[in-house]
């Protein structure tokens, strides 16, 4: 995971070198992230599903 990061990170970074201006910079961070957003937030609802239906609060 953190080999994954670090090449992501370097790739991030060629970017915003590249960027013509700062709005393109915040969609490239935000598009870089929001992947894990909702794979964090895809993988909670599962844990609360699950955690409701075997009845444990």
């Amino acid at each position: 995971m953190k080999h994954l990061f670090l090449l992501l990170q370097v790739d991030i970074e060629k970017k915003m070198q590249e960027a013509p201006d700062g709005s393109y910079e915040i969609g490239v961070v935000i598009g870089s992230y929001l992947p894990f957003v909702v794979l964090a937030g895809i993988a909670y609802a599962i844990y609360h599903y699950n955690k409701k239906k075997r009845g444990s609060d």
